[in-house]
């Protein structure tokens, strides 16, 4: 009985080895330009064989302003943010699998697509649209998190 249970545990840790690499394979990205502005935020997360980039804005890269010249310029710039985090993680906008948009205002869903698609122009990712009341940067108008998994090399 007891060599079934070493065994076992033999086994189980055999399984345990992976996970726990994986689990230590977590990393923080911050990519120039994109660093994070205030506390408990992360630009992007690699994670194994995912990169998560968090809730991006239209920020101008290096600073704290929003671009100018409303939602389809705002969306440009915010997808030019995301690409960059993703590079920074070994992945690209074809990489992506998901991405949820955030407007503060649903009559600008037609500006935010029309500039969206150029960013993904095939097999776009699943995504959700919602209206929000707000977003943390009170100039910005449209806010979008995506995820993505690394290609097999």
């Amino acid at each position: 009985m007891q060599h079934r249970a070493t065994v076992m545990m033999v086994g189980l840790f055999a399984l345990l080895g992976p996970l726990e690499a994986k689990a230590q394979a977590r990393e923080v990205l911050n990519p120039p330009g994109l660093a994070p502005l205030v506390p408990a935020y992360s630009v992007a997360i690699r994670s194994g064989d995912q990169v998560f980039v968090s809730g991006m804005t239209g920020m101008k890269p290096g600073t704290q302003d929003i671009v100018d010249g409303g939602v389809a310029v705002q969306t440009r710039q915010t997808l030019e943010n995301i690409r960059t985090a993703f590079k920074s993680g070994g992945a690209t906008m074809a990489d992506v699998d998901e991405c949820t948009v955030f407007l503060t205002n649903m009559a600008d869903y037609a500006a935010m697509n029309a500039v969206y698609i150029e960013f993904f122009p095939v097999n776009p990712p699943a995504r959700a649209t919602v209206a929000v009341s707000a977003l943390p940067r009170p100039a910005a108008l449209v806010e979008i998190k995506c995820s993505a998994r690394l290609p097999r090399r």
